[in-house]
């Protein structure tokens, strides 16, 4: 977004999805205005960044804490904002009339997001493509209804004015006559002061006469010893110096009260002046303001919603009250846009709770199975704020819920281990769901003993499956490629896996979700590639192939007690008596491998582990 308004809008949107099919299509038409009109757009967001934060400025204007410069940005911010209101009038006055009532909002839960706005908006007008507001389109142009307000305050504020108002100087000349009186005449006592100086001197004939200033004393005529003759007995002495004599005279002390006292009355003038603008502001134009920063803001998030649909080849949704999720070529609209030149492998996504209603995927790990959960949920979420969503084609039922069960975590301040937490998780879900929500599960059961988390596991595969208060759409991640028989068991579940191609030993993540299930995990391959010590890799392998060759629970314990150490260097015996020195030995040891050049070192390695061969 462009401006800090349009910005706490979007995530309000984000954070309050909708579920009413009018709104949303509204927002749609809006998004989709905005994204057929190219040179639109060119011409809007330059101007948009211009505009501000109205909305906070308007506020401090309304809480009476606004600032001479705030009511400067405000002004400018104003202008700003009438340019793009006339740009964007097309935009403005397409779409029907929004609903009087809000629509019902869609509750979203996950235990892994927290997107709470971080300021307190004021309550929100019903959801709508974009702010009608007649008013505004009517005034657009030169002199719109946000430009008499700009021209307010550009005639009463300075266009530099000071942060505070404390020693004034904010109010422009010609805003307040008694103002200008009071200015002038402290210029004038300041100008008579200013050439009092040269005047004394040429009437005393003290070329050196001074005329000074300080807190204490105020304005004083300063004559040295050498010339203390000379003065003039009008002349008051005020303070002796070391080097000659300090003096005021009436006419000096009378424009010295002039200045100190205008000094005085222009600063209290000035803050009573800057009260009644701000206060005239906030009781006469507010509202009128914060109808425009709100046209501004949804402006900004259609504006912002078509930019992304435009880059990144957005698709717009066909929703409706339906129950199928059906979604061609998905792609995850944020890690797409972190591989950088690498290209993101789409997926297609078929969800319905009459006949697919619970995808159970299996699949390696690092081959994409999260972000294929995850790029489901995101994808829902975006078609219910209105925005087009990354993918070619896609027909979404309005969810109600989105449920998420993703990630692991702990809370032992009370107690609760990473289990129980997913536990309590789950259990959430399970309690609330109903057929018309998503649920997104990731490797359930995984915190607990293998043979206790694939019960769970089936056990909550079959509640989502056959509870009829539940039946939510499901996607399901698991490692339990046990579970992949439940789709021949029931008839809503689906099996699919992330393909992986092998080639001498390389695996080869394909990132593409294909119907079956998966029979190896690669969990050794990952460790590779994480770092782990080859030995501990190598004896990993040994002991999955001892168990795989196993059976039941009680044989694979059988055979974890039985499995043989690893076959680890035998150390060398000691002897009781000296034995003859090893020629390699004495060899390696009188090397000088400081003088050696790398080929040269090369060539001595292969000749000592010829040799060591040769001995053996």
């Amino acid at each position: 977004t462009r401006t800090p308004m349009g910005g706490r809008l979007l995530r309000r949107w984000v954070g309050e999805p909708l579920l009413d099919l009018a709104a949303l299509r509204q927002r749609q038409e809006a998004v989709a205005t905005a994204l057929a009109d190219v040179a639109l757009r060119a011409r809007v967001a330059p101007t948009l960044s211009r505009v501000g934060d109205l909305e906070r400025l308007t506020s401090r204007v309304v809480q009476r804490i606004a600032t001479p410069r705030d009511l400067v940005a405000l002004a400018a911010g104003l202008r700003a904002a009438d340019e793009v209101l006339a740009l964007a009038l097309p935009l403005l006055a397409s779409g029907p009339p929004h609903p009087e009532t809000a629509a019902p909002q869609t509750t979203f839960h996950t235990s892994d997001m927290d997107d709470t706005p971080d300021v307190a908006l004021p309550p929100a007008p019903p959801p709508r493509a974009v702010i009608r507001d007649r008013s505004l389109e009517e005034g657009v142009g030169s002199r719109g209804p946000l430009a008499d307000i700009a021209v307010l305050i550009e005639r009463a504020i300075v266009e530099t004015p000071p942060l505070t108002l404390t020693e004034g100087g904010a109010i422009r000349a010609g805003h307040s006559a008694e103002l200008d009186g009071i200015v002038h005449a402290a210029r004038d006592a300041r100008q008579w002061v200013a050439n009092l100086e040269r005047g004394e001197r040429e009437r005393t004939g003290i070329p050196n006469l001074k005329v000074g200033f300080n807190k204490v004393f105020g304005y004083y005529l300063e004559v040295t010893n050498s010339h203390a003759a000379k003065v003039p007995p009008e002349y008051i002495r005020k303070q002796t110096i070391t080097t000659g004599e300090r003096f005021i005279t009436p006419d000096l002390k009378e424009y010295e009260a002039l200045i100190l006292n205008a000094q005085e009355k222009s600063v209290k003038l000035e803050q009573e002046l800057f009260a009644h603008l701000r206060a005239a502001i906030a009781a006469d134009h507010a509202p009128r303001i914060v109808r425009a920063a709100r046209t501004l803001a949804e402006l900004d998030v259609v504006l912002s919603l078509a930019e992304v649909a435009a880059r990144q080849g957005y698709c717009r949704p066909e929703l409706d009250d339906g129950d199928t999720l059906h979604v061609v070529a998905a792609r995850h609209p944020v890690v797409e846009l972190s591989q950088g030149d690498a290209p993101f492998v789409p997926n297609d996504i078929e969800l319905a709770t009459h006949d697919a209603q619970i995808l159970l995927l299996t699949g390696p790990n690092m081959a994409g199975k999260s972000t294929y959960l995850r790029q489901v949920a995101l994808i829902v979420l975006l078609a219910q704020i209105g925005s087009f969503v990354p993918a070619e084609a896609a027909r979404i039922g309005l969810v109600d819920r989105i449920f998420t069960r993703i990630g692991a975590q702990d809370d032992l301040a009370t107690g609760q281990s990473t289990f129980m937490v997913e536990m309590v998780e789950t259990a959430n879900i399970l309690h609330h769901a109903t057929p018309r929500s998503l649920v997104v599960l990731d490797e359930i059961g995984r915190g607990t003993s293998t043979y206790d988390g694939l019960a769970i596991a089936r056990a909550i595969v079959e509640y989502l499956h056959n509870n009829r208060r539940c039946g939510a759409k499901t996607l399901f991640a698991t490692h339990y490629h046990e579970l992949v028989e439940l789709a021949r068991t029931l008839p809503r579940v689906r099996a699919y896996n992330v393909a992986v191609s092998e080639d001498e030993g390389r695996v080869i993540f394909l990132r593409k979700i294909v119907p079956g299930g998966a029979d190896k995990s690669y969990g050794i391959h990952v460790a590779q590639l994480a770092g782990i010590p080859r030995q501990v890799v190598r004896r990993a392998e040994e002991v999955l192939e001892e168990l795989e060759r196993t059976g039941d629970a009680r044989s694979r314990r059988r055979a974890m007690r039985d499995m043989r150490e690893p076959v680890m260097p035998q150390a060398l015996q000691l002897t009781l008596f000296a034995a003859e020195p090893d020629p390699l030995v004495e060899e390696l040891k009188t090397l000088a491998v400081d003088e050696l050049t790398p080929l040269e070192a090369l060539t001595r390695l292969y000749e000592l582990q010829r040799k060591a061969r040769e001995q053996r």
